[in-house]
C-alpha cells in the first residue's frame, strides 16, 4: 500500500481515534510475524523522510521511551544506508517495549550514531524526525520530551511527526500542554485520526500522509469522516424555471446589522435559489427596499408573519444580524418553516430562552430537517458551557447540540464539524484563516440555504448532505488564495463562480 497524501482531499476518509486505532493494531500485530508493523513504519518514514526532503544530507531523530521511538529508530536505519548522515537522540525508559527495543538492536548493529544528545546543527534543508510520543501520549510533555519538542519546533528544516505531533491529543486536536510539536509533515499510520483535522490539528500536523501499514481498517467503524464534495453540480435541466429552485427567506439585519442580513441574502441568490426574500427586522424594514448591487433581492418586511403554507414551502435562514428582535420571529419560523438554518442571533436567542429551546426540541422530534451554525461561543450558550469546554473536545460538543435539539449541526471553526443525530459527524478538509473575517458566517447561512432550497425532488439529499456541501464549498472558496483577509462580498462571489464551474 503506497504512501498516500491526505490533501487536496478527493474522497471522504474515515478517521478513527486513539481506542479504535489501538484495536486495529492489537489485530494487525496478532496476524503478521513479530515487529513486522514497526518495520513497516520505519519504511514507510524514510520513504516519507527521502521525498519530502530530496536534498538533506543530516536527519535528526528524536525518539521517545516507547513505540513511536522504535518507529523513529526503524527509519533510522534505512535513512543510513541511504547514505543520511543520521543522529538519533534517544530518551528511552527503563525498559522498552519489545518492538522498540528491537528496533534499537537493529539500528545499532546497523551501525546508526544514538545517543542521548540535543539536538546537532542542521540546515534548512535537512529534516527532523519527532518520534517522541506518537498517539501514546496522555499528558503534557516535561522534562527532556519537553525540551525536546522546544528543539524540535525551533529547527530551520522541516519537521516529519511519526503518527502524530508530539503534545497533540489525536481524539481532539487539542494540545495536551504548553508544548507541542508543530510539524511541516505528518505520517499517519494504520489509521487517519480526528485531531488531526480540527481544533489545533491542522496547525500542528501540517501536511498529513497515511500509510496503513498493510493493515485493512474499513471493518472498523469510523469515530468521524473527513471530506466534503465540492464538485459543481449537475447541470440544470432545460425545461426548470426559477420555481424549481425553491424560495428562500432570510429573516435578520436588526438596526445596524443590515448587512449580516443582505450577505446571507447574496449568497442564498448566488447558490442558485430560485427566488430570495430579504425580510429586515425593527426599524430597519423601513430602512431599505432595493439592494443596488443585486436588485434581484425582493424586500418582504414582516414575511415571517405569513401564513403557516407558505413558511412550510421555504427554506429559512433566521438570525443574521438578527439582535434582540429576531426573538419574536423564531416561535413561528420554528413551528412552521419547512427547513430552518439558524444562525448568530438566533442562536444566543435560542440559548437564552427555554421556550424556545422546548419549540425547536418539539420541532426536532417531529422530523422537520433543522441546521444551526454555531460558533464555539455560541455553541457553548447553548450548552450551558464555555468555549473551552467546546474547543477541549469539537466532534464531542457537535454531536451533543445535535441530539439535544434533534438537529444538524455545524460547529464552525479550523475543521468545521457537522453533526447530525445518530450519524458519524464529518470534519470539513477545506477553507483556511481567510474565513476568519466579519461576515462569512453570515455568507455561510445564506449559502447553506440556498443550495438546501434546491435540494427536493428527486436528488434524495438530506440536511447533513447538504450542510457537508455547503461547508466544503464555502471553505475551498477561500482556498486558493493565500490565507489573510478575505472580504464576505467578495466570499460570495468567489462562491458563485465555483458553483458555475470556474476558479474561485
Amino acid at each position: 500500500m503506497p504512501i498516500e497524501p491526505v490533501f487536496p482531499v478527493r474522497h471522504v476518509w474515515p478517521l478513527h481515534g486513539v481506542a479504535a486505532t489501538r484495536r486495529l493494531e492489537q489485530a494487525g500485530l496478532a496476524a503478521t510475524p513479530p515487529h513486522v508493523l514497526m518495520q513497516r513504519a520505519g519504511v514507510a518514514t524514510a520513504r516519507l523522510a527521502l521525498a519530502v526532503a530530496p536534498h538533506a544530507r543530516r536527519v535528526w531523530i528524536a525518539a521517545g521511551p516507547g513505540n513511536n521511538g522504535g518507529d523513529g529508530l526503524a527509519a533510522a536505519i534505512h535513512l543510513k544506508q541511504a547514505g543520511k548522515d543520521v543522529r538519533v537522540s534517544h530518551l528511552s525508559g527503563k525498559r522498552l517495549p519489545d518492538d522498540a527495543a528491537d528496533a534499537l538492536a537493529r539500528a545499532q548493529t546497523a551501525g546508526v550514531a544514538i545517543d542521548a544528545s540535543s539536538c546537532p546543527r542542521l540546515g534548512a534543508d535537512d529534516i527532523a524526525l519527532d518520534a517522541l510520543l506518537g498517539i501514546g501520549a496522555t499528558r503534557a510533555p516535561d522534562g527532556a520530551l519537553a525540551e525536546a519538542v522546544r528543539q524540535l519546533n525551533a529547527l530551520p528544516c522541516a519537521v516529519l511527526a511519526i503518527d502524530a505531533p508530539t503534545g497533540l491529543d489525536v481524539d481532539t486536536g487539542q494540545p495536551l500542554g504548553d508544548v507541542a510539536v508543530q510539524a511541516r509533515h505528518t505520517l499517519s499510520l494504520l489509521t487517519l485520526k480526528p485531531g488531526l483535522f480540527t481544533a489545533a490539528g491542522r496547525d500542528h500536523a501540517g501536511m498529513v500522509w497515511l500509510d496503513t501499514l498493510g493493515i485493512d481498517a474499513s471493518t472498523a467503524a469510523p469515530d468521524a469522516r473527513l471530506g466534503g464534495d465540492t464538485e459543481a453540480p449537475q447541470p440544470r435541466r432545460h425545461a426548470q424555471h426559477k420555481g424549481s429552485f425553491g424560495d428562500v427567506a432570510i429573516v435578520g439585519g436588526a438596526p445596524g446589522m443590515t448587512g449580516a442580513a443582505l450577505l446571507a441574502a447574496r449568497a442564498a441568490h448566488a447558490a442558485g435559489s430560485g427566488r430570495t426574500y430579504v425580510d429586515l427586522l425593527g426599524a430597519s424594514a423601513d430602512a431599505a427596499g432595493i439592494d443596488i448591487v443585486h436588485p434581484e433581492l425582493m424586500f418582504r418586511p414582516g414575511w415571517w408573519q405569513g401564513d403557516a403554507q407558505r413558511l412550510a414551502a421555504a427554506t429559512v435562514a433566521c438570525g443574521c444580524g438578527g439582535g434582540d428582535a429576531v426573538r419574536q420571529a423564531l416561535p413561528p419560523l420554528i413551528a412552521h418553516a419547512g427547513r430552518l438554518v439558524i444562525d448568530a442571533d438566533g442562536l444566543n436567542a435560542i440559548a437564552g430562552d427555554t421556550m424556545l429551546q422546548q419549540v425547536l426540541q418539539a420541532r426536532g422530534k417531529r422530523g422537520a430537517p433543522t441546521v444551526l451554525t454555531p460558533h464555539p461561543l455560541e455553541a457553548a450558550r447553548l450548552l450551558g458551557s464555555d468555549t473551552r469546554a467546546v474547543q477541549a473536545d469539537r466532534l464531542r460538543a457537535a454531536r451533543a447540540l445535535a441530539e439535544r435539539y434533534g438537529a444538524v449541526v455545524v460547529l464552525k471553526g479550523s475543521g468545521s464539524v457537522i453533526a447530525a443525530p445518530d450519524a458519524v459527524p464529518c470534519i470539513n478538509a477545506t477553507g483556511n484563516a481567510s474565513l476568519g473575517s466579519a461576515g462569512t458566517g453570515d455568507v455561510l447561512a445564506g449559502w447553506l440555504a440556498g443550495l438546501w432550497s434546491q435540494a427536493h425532488g428527486d436528488d434524495g439529499a438530506t440536511a447533513c448532505d447538504v450542510a457537508v456541501r455547503a461547508v466544503a464549498l464555502h471553505g475551498a472558496a477561500a482556498d486558493p488564495a493565500r490565507p489573510g483577509p478575505m472580504r464576505a462580498a467578495d466570499l460570495v462571489e468567489a462562491l458563485h463562480r465555483r458553483l458555475r464551474g470556474g476558479n474561485a
